[in-house]
């Protein structure tokens, strides 16, 4: 839902701080890959109790996550980048959750799971209608160039992101909070799907 919004204030230093990248030799999937490795460390960070410490490569995870984009818009953009940006993407989406279920299973297990579920059928709803989208040449600039369609929804990157900052902030509200999360996700798959119809019905 806010995606449309932060792009207009991310994007114009992002896309400088691409072309500075660029013009130094550094790849668009070298930022992916670092965005990854530092995604994947807030989340061991997590799992270990390091909640509060974890909020540094998350957040600089996330920046890596936007300004590979810029790199690649500033040298030259490719499928293959953009299908690593969103496996990559859908790693540290997964990566957290299973952290906070490590940190204390007995508490989060549950809420875990459903969280877990709730992103992984809002996942299929999106790349489902990317694929549709590909298959009729539609495009978007909305939320930025992408390798991929991007359909908006109720909950979409940034929503997830500051979800993610209340729970390292919140560790203990994480089983509530997870469920009020994953049902707007269901919510924001279930609207997706409904607009699919709609659109390639």
């Amino acid at each position: 839902m806010l995606d449309r919004v932060m792009r207009r204030v991310i994007d114009p230093p992002l896309n400088r701080m691409g072309r500075a990248l660029a013009r130094r030799g550094v790849g668009a999937d070298s930022v992916t890959l670092a965005g990854l490795v530092l995604g994947l460390g807030a989340a061991v960070l997590i799992a270990g109790g390091a909640t509060l410490l974890a909020l540094v490569p998350l957040l600089l995870g996330r920046l890596a996550d936007g300004l590979d984009g810029a790199v690649a818009r500033a040298s030259r953009m490719t499928d293959v980048g953009g299908y690593l940006d969103i496996t990559a993407d859908f790693l540290f989406y997964g990566a957290v959750p299973l952290a906070f279920v490590i940190l204390d299973p007995a508490a989060n297990g549950v809420a875990g799971a459903f969280l877990l579920f709730s992103f992984y059928v809002n996942g299929a709803s999106f790349l489902g209608y990317a694929i549709l989208a590909e298959k009729r040449n539609m495009t978007t600039q909305a939320r930025g160039a992408k390798s991929l369609y991007f359909t908006g929804g109720l909950l979409e990157g940034t929503e997830t992101i500051a979800f993610f900052v209340v729970l390292c902030l919140w560790p203990q509200w994480f089983g509530p909070l997870a469920w009020i999360f994953g049902v707007l996700c269901l919510v924001t798959a279930a609207s997706r799907v409904l607009l699919a119809r709609k659109v390639f019905g």
